[in-house]
């Protein structure tokens, strides 16, 4: 980031005592005073849920991308550089156009509570209705009903599977939790809904009968599944017969049905193919290819994955089963608001040893003695290490065929991706 931006973001932190205030007053006020961009915005198909939400909105983005439509996307959290949260027309924001964007921003707040996200958010529709494009893509930030992104009027919503995370802002139930997804959805607007567990998928269903928004439920409108190296999609138009997602795992298949199911309520089929083929998404599985830690490595392979909640190590410990063998260990940093030993639990019976580390620069960091503890409650045999490098060098050392994979949070993912891509 430039150093414009990083002033402008470091002055944006302290306007507001706490990261996370479930409220919309202070965005309404804020894009009153902007003069309503969110009104102005290309037609925006809205993404909450628990998991999937990244590489749900990336296959429909390169969907879209390869009918030689333009996409503006909003994500978060970025991993190495704060810009990669805004796209303006399929390109990542310049850097001088945000730190422009936030300043203005800053002022017309006039020094008003308001927090990160809220005034960021702001930030981006902003450069959305400044920048000529064909559609919006716009992933909830937290939970939905009350998140800063659900000012806008949607096309299409989505709803990824909802799992348990952040009880603490959203309810310690899953049907709390979904509670709080579905408030995306709105009044006669068609919602693709993921894979869910009946308890959160009643609460979504109930929601759209109230407000006459028609669904596309996994299971029941459409379906997804892999048979003999191919992606099979289904719903009333028919039948498709893609190649696999790019992205790895399982889940990747259910998340591709899901943006496979987006394109086709947008009329967008066409480009199901391009989605499955064309997406990119960093963190997710993603094999590292160069930088020290790379070299470090020498003859073992490294890996990087952000996920951090229970359905994530589920999902990873079925696409480590994919791969082929090689003994595993992991390198795990998480932050104290996540449940470390539910993360860690499916990922037991392939891990051979797990070390420990404390996030860099991360407040919110388990330290390296509690993830250690976690792996043990989890059934992991762990210990502690100073930093990645360093484990990486005591692993190899020991196992030099080693498959590692380095995991627990996104926030350790970017200090990564900072050095290694």
């Amino acid at each position: 980031m430039n150093d414009g931006s990083d002033v402008v973001l470091g002055r944006l932190m302290a306007l507001h005592p706490k990261v996370i205030d479930l409220v919309l007053d202070r965005v309404h006020h804020l894009l009153d005073a902007l003069d309503h961009p969110e009104r102005r915005i290309p037609p925006v198909i809205h993404i909450a849920g628990t998991n999937g939400k990244g590489s749900t909105q990336a296959m429909i983005r390169a969907g879209l991308d390869s009918g030689g439509e333009t996409v503006h996307a909003y994500t978060s959290p970025h991993l190495a550089r704060f810009h990669e949260r805004i796209r303006v027309a399929g390109d990542l924001i310049a850097e001088d156009d945000l730190a422009k964007l936030l300043a203005e921003c800053e002022a017309l707040n006039g020094g008003a509570p308001i927090t990160f996200f809220e005034i960021t958010t702001c930030a981006a529709f902003l450069a959305f209705a400044r920048a000529p494009a064909d559609w919006t893509l716009l992933e909830v930030g937290l939970g939905g009903r009350l998140d800063a992104t659900n000012v806008i009027d949607p096309v299409l919503t989505i709803i990824t599977p909802v799992s348990m995370d952040h009880e603490a802002f959203l309810g310690n139930t899953l049907a709390a939790i979904a509670g709080e997804k579905a408030g995306i959805i709105k009044r006669g607007v068609p919602c693709i809904v993921g894979p869910q567990d009946e308890a959160a998928l009643e609460v979504i269903e109930a929601r759209a009968a109230r407000l006459g928004a028609p669904l596309q439920v996994f299971g029941q409108h459409w379906h997804v599944t892999e048979e003999a190296g191919r992606l099979i999609f289904q719903d009333e138009n028919g039948l498709m017969d893609l190649p696999l997602p790019r992205l790895i795992g399982a889940h990747q298949v259910q998340n591709a049905g899901m943006a496979i199911a987006a394109l086709r309520a947008l009329d967008r089929a066409a480009g199901a193919e391009a989605a499955m083929t064309g997406a990119t998404w960093p963190a997710r599985m993603q094999r590292l290819k160069s930088g020290p830690l790379v070299e470090a490595a020498r003859s073992a392979e490294l890996w990087l994955d952000g996920g951090h909640n229970p359905a994530a190590g589920i999902a990873l410990a079925e696409a480590l089963g994919r791969l082929p063998p090689r003994p595993l260990h992991l390198i795990c940093g998480m932050l104290n608001t996540k449940d470390a030993t539910g993360y860690m639990r499916p990922l037991a019976d392939a891990t051979q040893h797990l070390h420990a580390i404390s996030i860099p620069d991360e407040v919110n960091t388990l330290s390296a003695a509690e993830t250690c503890a976690a792996a043990t409650r989890a059934g992991i045999a762990a210990s502690e290490a100073d930093s990645v490098a360093t484990a990486i060098t005591g692993i190899t050392a020991q196992t030099p065929n080693a498959r590692v994979l380095i995991c627990g949070s996104l926030y350790l993912a970017g200090h990564i991706l900072r050095e290694n891509a």
